[in-house]
């Protein structure tokens, strides 16, 4: 099963159809990715449905083109996120591959770019999660990788204010666990 993100609804690619559930189900062999899009934003959570579990994702991205990006959970030794604030909305930092460039090194540099950061080093790879986002009416699947990172916690956080982000912030769980305004992509990535 993969879950895929627009804005505030859910995709969910399965072979198996959820027990006692008949509604919001569509054969991803015949839907495309325009009308994903409109269900999904109507519904907030629709499954799309392909036997072969082997070639359900590889189906979907038949659909959609693929941007990979790479970004951080990074943490200081106090055991706080570090989180950026653009569009009126929490997210952790992360940005597109540049050409050359391993995924790895991407989160690195697309953390250090969106914040300021300095000294960062992966600890470990979290997850990866997609989200779809429409740039020039072409819909895209932003395929994110995510790291855990440690960081010195005295950096000198900058917001990069070209990429929107107005605020650079150091929080704990429970300060963000209120917030309404983080993406759920980011909530299902912190357990919150």
């Amino acid at each position: 099963m993969y879950k895929v993100f627009v804005n505030q609804s859910l995709i969910v690619l399965t072979s198996q159809i959820p027990f006692g559930s008949k509604i919001n189900i569509y054969s991803l062999k015949e839907i495309s990715i325009e009308e994903v899009i409109i269900k999904a934003k109507k519904h907030k959570k629709i499954f799309l449905y392909y036997k072969k579990q082997k070639k359900l994702f590889p189906l979907f991205l038949k659909k959609i083109k693929v941007i990979k990006a790479g970004g951080g959970i990074v943490k200081n030794s106090l055991n706080q996120i570090l989180f950026i604030y653009r569009r009126n909305k929490w997210d952790l930092p992360k940005g597109k591959m540049d050409a050359g460039e391993s995924i790895d090194q991407t989160a690195i540099r697309e953390v250090s770019e969106e914040t300021g950061a300095k000294d960062l080093e992966i600890i470990n790879l979290n997850a990866v999660t997609y989200h779809v986002f429409k740039n020039d009416n072409k819909f895209f699947l932003k395929e994110t990788t995510w790291y855990n990172m440690k960081a010195n916690n005295s950096s000198n956080l900058i917001p990069e204010e070209k990429e929107g982000i107005t605020k650079v912030v150091w929080k704990n769980k429970a300060e963000i666990l209120n917030k309404k305004n983080i993406y759920p992509n980011i909530k299902l990535l912190l357990d919150i």
